[in-house]
């Protein structure tokens, strides 16, 4: 049945919908099936979206009209459909009014994704007005938190040096506990990987208590803190509760140096929002485990990783992964550099819209996946800033030299860009950065040509 009568109003002006407040638009990617008329589609996508059915129904009065969700503009030859959804549509919590992203995306992204009409349908952009944005709950934490706890300054702290402790799966507690150790010796920050909790060769009790006391051994030894991502995902919110309390105790004076790690795309947002609330005082670590399956361009239904982070922020993440921006292992471009700058800034463009934020806190970029000491001057000439926790799994323990001396290559390397200095120029007084070098020579060979030579006698001294 042709709906676009009802659920299509090209007529209707974005910038007059953005000033009016009272709509949450997407923009989507979009393509009917053979057959199948591009608006005819976009509006049976509309109608599916918010308040249609597939027959006329006696329950439909004006106040529903009311609510439709509407199609305000198509590009077919760009596949592009713009849809404006009135904020009333939205649930709501009974407790406190607050607004919910799981509503968000069951009308979003919802039944919408299986019409037998649609070939396919991607969100690729969305835009919340300023009265819908205040009731989501934003980050309570960010990296400036993470500044204040390492001493350093609270608008401009730069990179924290992080990594990840592998093999994926994890050690046994000891084990564990020592490659923390050793790490932080030259580094900031550990998290755990996404598969790591409560595994039955690593109980996580065993586990914490001897992380904690780690941290307690390199503070004393190095004079500087240092900072843990410890994994409370759960299926169950009572679950999660008791890890991160259990966490928190047992690291007692130093419970300020833990950010609690959650993986956001599998438990979704309901884990999110249990970790931002019931510990609004720790870093909230998103971890993205799993996102490809909808946001690579491969696929072609669901949303992209900019919607994902833009989300990200919305429910209250202080921090997400957001790839590597082409420098790393994992998908993704240099232009993705504008996911970066919608979760930091107070005012960004999208892909579609420009969002305002309104005061709401900043999302950090975490930066993992490939990274070692030579990328990182690349990756921030593109960024333009390097105020971003970096973890960097193999390019700290592949350093030949082991944890310690891959972590200081890191730290070296940040602080060679933020002095303008060459890196290799820097690596002739820095060994541990020289020999990361030695440790990533296909990586040097491809940014550096004539480091060999460059580096010879540093890399022969002993």
């Amino acid at each position: 049945m042709d709906q676009s009568n009802r659920y299509a109003r090209l007529d209707l002006d974005e910038t007059d919908l953005i000033a009016g407040g009272k709509h949450v638009l997407c923009a989507y990617i979009m393509r009917p099936k053979a057959g199948y008329g591009y608006l005819e589609t976009a509006a049976h996508f509309a109608a599916e979206s918010s308040t249609g059915t597939n027959v006329e129904v006696s329950t439909t009065d004006d106040f529903t009209r009311g609510v439709d969700a509407l199609v305000y503009e198509i590009d077919p030859a760009n596949e592009i459909m713009k849809i404006a959804y009135p904020v009333a549509l939205f649930d709501r919590n009974i407790i406190d009014g607050r607004a919910m992203l799981c509503s968000f995306l069951t009308l979003t992204i919802g039944n919408n994704q299986g019409m037998g009409d649609v070939e396919y349908a991607k969100m690729h952009d969305f835009y919340v007005p300023p009265a819908y944005l205040r009731l989501f709950d934003g980050p309570s934490m960010n990296i400036a938190d993470m500044w204040r706890v390492l001493g350093r300054s609270v608008t401009d702290g730069g990179m924290v040096v992080g990594t990840i402790i592998k093999p994926k799966l994890g050690l046994r507690p000891q084990p564990f506990a020592d490659a923390c150790y050793e790490f932080w010796l030259g580094g900031d920050f550990i998290k755990n990987d996404e598969p790591q909790g409560n595994q039955v060769f690593a109980p996580l009790k065993e586990t914490m208590r001897l992380v904690s006391d780690a941290m307690k051994r390199a503070q004393d030894e190095t004079g500087e803190a240092k900072l843990f991502s410890a994994n409370i995902t759960a299926d169950d919110h009572y679950e999660m509760v008791a890890r991160g309390e259990f966490i928190l105790e047992t690291f007692g004076e130093n419970a300020d140096h833990v950010a609690f790690l959650v993986d956001g795309y599998v438990t979704g947002p309901a884990a999110i929002t249990t970790a931002r609330r019931q510990f609004p005082q720790q870093f909230l670590h998103y971890h993205r485990a799993g996102h490809g399956a909808v946001t690579s361009p491969q696929s072609m239904r669901g949303y992209t990783a900019f919607v994902l982070s833009k989300m990200s922020r919305l429910q209250g993440a202080s921090g997400i992964h957001t790839g590597t921006m082409g420098y790393g292992k994992m998908e993704g471009e240099a232009s993705d550099k504008i996911m970066a700058y919608m979760l930091t800034e107070e005012s960004a463009p999208g892909p579609f819209y420009h969002q305002d934020w309104y005061g709401m806190k900043p999302t950090t970029p975490i930066i993992s996946g490939g990274m070692n000491a030579l990328r990182l001057p690349g990756f921030f000439d593109n960024l333009g800033h390097s105020n971003i926790i970096q973890t960097s799994g193999g390019g700290a323990f592949g350093h030949a030299d082991g944890g310690t001396a891959g972590a200081k290559s890191l730290r070296q390397a940040h602080d060679a860009w933020k002095s303008g200095v060459d890196l290799v120029t820097y690596a002739k007084e820095h060994r541990e950065l020289a020999r990361a070098f030695a440790s990533f020579q296909k990586d040097a060979d491809q940014f550096y040509p004539g480091w060999r030579e460059a580096l010879g006698e540093v890399l022969a001294a002993e």
